[in-house]
């Protein structure tokens, strides 16, 4: 099995070396522009007539290599794909900041702590910082950014690491994705551990005001403002998916098996809530919190399965009953009409995703001897990496 990961590789260029860096970097977006309007124009996807009409004009005007000029309607052309794969109207692509992209062994090297790089003065040698993260895999195509005056390359390495098989399988976490809890796991040893969603959800309202403020300005000091902050928003819940999934993956051994709700096509299911809330459904991180959990638990010997989600939060996980009238959405309790049982919704559903986990395993002719035997205990709630240790609301024990 392999893993892709990019790795994040700060350059470090001499005063000379930074020039040329940046004048690279400007003709190669400049390039990439120049080659989008002629697509969007002529609405030519085919790469190899492209190449006949502007090949040679990208040599003569942006002074490019001929290995850059092809990387320039390669980089160009993917773009307009992925436009045309996701459906969306056709429009102008624009390339606004700088950058490179480079294919290993042929524009960039990376040997001992030497990077070098094809340039439009030709190959340049300049030494760089190894990552926290390992260079060890195969290195793939990378792409060189300037970030408030410093160059990063940012490496795609993929890993070879061991297939995980249901054979292997000693316990068995589901895990439920939501608003109030980013995640809440339940394993086989019947522990409950939630991670609360309130920081994240304060910090993003902080967000949507402080733009619509910005917005309602409309003064260049205000635009500048709202160009600052940029992405801050998408960085700190990008770090804040990292912890989670960090702390889920490292919080169980090899063997273990994570069980996810499959959320496809989610998005057209939060965009029916009332206008006031849309915001903060549409754009909850479901999908990047899933990635993470899928690569971290590959590169640990870990395995993830994802189920059909429908009534996993309605369902009563020690009689069976179904019953939408048992959640109790405003509290966030679930107290079952037949049975009785009672525990936060939340909790439900990831005793539910364990149980299909179980299931899942079962079919595939898994023999069951998972961590805590056939039966679970009494469930243990431990603390989250974000707030403060909660408890789910009148507990019995688990199933």
């Amino acid at each position: 099995m392999q893993v892709t990961l990019t790795s994040k590789v700060r350059i470090l260029p001499d005063e000379e070396s930074k020039e040329l860096l940046v004048r690279t970097m400007d003709a190669y977006r400049d390039a990439c522009n120049y080659v989008s309007v002629h697509i969007f124009a002529n609405n030519c996807m085919h790469h190899r007539s492209l190449h006949d009409d502007l090949y040679y004009e990208l040599r003569s005007r942006f002074g490019l290599k001929a290995q850059m000029a092809e990387s320039v309607i390669k980089t160009v052309l993917a773009r307009y794909r992925t436009l045309e794969s996701s459906r969306k109207p056709w429009t102008l692509i624009k390339f606004s900041k700088p950058q490179y992209n480079l294919v290993w062994n042929r524009d960039y090297s990376l040997k001992g702590d030497v990077f070098s790089v094809n340039t439009l003065d030709g190959r340049m040698k300049m030494s760089f910082c190894r990552p926290g993260s390992s260079l060890d895999g195969k290195l793939g195509t990378a792409k060189l950014v300037c970030r408030h005056g410093k160059f990063y390359l940012h490496v795609s390495v993929t890993h070879d690491v061991p297939d995980v098989s249901e054979e292997d399988i000693t316990n068995v976490v589901g895990v439920d994705r939501g608003i109030r809890f980013l995640a809440t796991s339940y394993d086989s040893n019947g522990d409950t551990s939630f991670y609360s969603g309130s920081e994240v959800k304060a910090k993003r309202a902080h967000y949507l005001e402080l733009r619509r403020q910005l917005q309602q300005v409309g003064t260049p000091s205000s635009r500048r403002r709202l160009k600052a902050i940029g992405q801050r928003e998408n960085r700190w819940i990008c770090d804040i998916d990292h912890c989670i999934s960090k702390a889920l993956t490292d919080s169980y051994p090899e063997g273990t098996m994570f069980v996810l709700e499959d959320l496809t096509g989610i998005r057209s299911a939060t965009e029916r809530v009332k206008t006031f809330n849309r915001y903060l459904n549409v754009s909850w991180s479901y999908y990047d919190l899933e990635q993470k959990i899928m690569y971290k638990a590959a590169l640990r010997g870990q395995m993830v399965i994802k189920v059909d989600p429908a009534y996993t939060s309605q369902t009563c996980p020690v009689c069976g009953r179904r019953d939408a009238s048992s959640r109790d959405k405003a509290n966030h309790l679930f107290r079952c009409k037949a049975c009785g049982y009672t525990s936060n919704d939340d909790r439900i559903a990831a005793i539910n995703l364990h149980s299909m986990g179980i299931k899942y395993l079962m079919q595939s002719g898994r023999s069951i001897s998972l961590a805590g035997g056939a039966e679970s205990t009494v469930p243990d709630v431990r603390r989250g990496p974000l707030g403060r240790a909660l408890t789910s609301p009148d507990v019995t024990p688990a199933i």
